[in-house]
């Protein structure tokens, strides 16, 4: 089929066709970057607690709970958030703004009347925005890999559902960023649903072939239930109030001699 060219202008940066092309996936790439961080400048917005999980786990389906688990968590982390004494938007929740545990997510959090953030991505299925987004903290990836910088960059706090190949490559991205010292701040993770992933990882396994250390098992906590889920994460982030807005992560550079 032949392609159709939607824009003809000798201005590189508005030659849609260009822009689409192959020789411009950097410039897509640094767009994918730079939009977000705008945005979450002008909107003040300097850290998040993201929820992860399968979109497959519908609210009337035999996994049910763990929906209205993830719904009623975001909304009580929203409501805790709305009520801190600091001049920015803190912890808003973030999803990857489909269906299932994204959906039950950004749900919780705008029914504590809460802005709430989703990180889309293309797929050949058309996973489609949910509707609980905050409009303007709707954001639509090409790559993964931005969409997954994104999820980084923010967080404060991981809350890892129960799900499938996505969430675990999400998941693994987390701790292992948090392994090897790679962000400037601490970022914890919460696997809720404590009989799922120890079913589907063998954490102690991996420990016993020397494949991860003992003191790894300590970057992440279970929990089963959204009440101490939350406690867990009000003791864990104890903003104090700040007079200035906090600034926005930054990766951290290896150690030199130098």
């Amino acid at each position: 089929m032949k392609r159709t060219v939607k824009s003809h202008s000798s201005l590189a940066y508005l030659n849609e066709d260009f822009l689409e092309s192959d020789a411009a996936r950097p410039v897509r790439i640094l767009a994918e970057y730079l939009a977000p961080l705008e945005t979450f400048r002008r909107e003040q917005i300097y850290d998040t607690i993201v929820f992860f999980g399968s979109a497959r786990i519908a609210a009337d389906g035999p996994l049910g709970r763990y929906y209205e688990d993830a719904r009623t968590l975001a909304r009580l982390a929203t409501t805790w958030s709305k009520g801190l004494p600091t001049g920015s938007k803190r912890y808003v929740v973030c999803s990857g703004g489909g269906p299932g545990i994204m959906e039950a997510a950004n749900r919780g959090a705008s029914e504590a009347a809460g802005i709430t953030i989703g990180l889309n991505i293309g797929l050949p299925h058309e996973q489609r925005p949910n509707p609980w987004v905050t409009r303007e903290l709707s954001f639509e990836f090409r790559y993964f890999f931005m969409r997954k910088l994104w999820f980084a960059y923010l967080a404060r706090a991981l809350v890892a559902f129960p799900g499938g190949f996505g969430t675990l490559d999400e998941l693994m991205e987390m701790l292992t960023l948090q392994q090897t010292g790679k962000l400037n701040r601490k970022t914890r993770v919460l696997l809720f649903g404590s009989s799922y992933w120890k079913e589907i990882i063998n954490f102690d396994a991996l420990v016993r072939h020397g494949m991860i250390s003992p003191e790894d098992l300590d970057l992440f906590t279970f929990a089963d239930d959204p009440e101490t889920a939350m406690s867990l994460l009000k003791g864990w982030l104890k903003p104090e109030p700040e007079a200035e807005a906090p600034e926005l992560p930054r990766s951290r550079a290896p150690d030199t001699d130098e």
